[in-house]
């Protein structure tokens, strides 16, 4: 099993959702968070004054999928959030090792 961790514009979010809804992928976890990368933040213009912001926000989406759908994850995510600008986030993919459903005890994908 793989864990995706996608950073996100904000409003780019009910894209992703829906869009992993319509090939079976439902459960996930989403967080408002603030970073930066290469841009080094933005710089909007405010009554015609650059000013440097340090952080943008951003939403993180995480999900658990098994590792034959992890192909599937990745694009549809590139799909829906892609703008082709700047910022539009970055999918990181990180290996999972056990997976426990506290409810029930059931382990590995029948857990997930």
């Amino acid at each position: 099993m793989k864990k995706l961790e996608a950073l996100i514009k904000p409003y780019k979010l009910e894209e992703v959702k829906q869009a992993l809804a319509e090939v079976g992928l439902e459960g996930m976890t989403v967080g408002e968070v603030k970073g930066f990368g290469k841009q080094k933040g933005i710089l909007p213009k405010y009554y015609g004054i650059k000013t440097e912001v340090d952080f943008v926000p951003k939403i993180k989406i995480e999900l658990v999928v098994p590792d034959a759908q992890l192909e599937l994850a990745e694009k549809t995510i590139i799909r829906a959030a892609k703008t082709g600008k700047i910022g539009d986030g970055k999918i990181f993919v990180l290996p999972i090792d056990e997976v426990v459903r506290i409810r029930t005890g059931a382990t590995g994908e029948r857990a997930v």
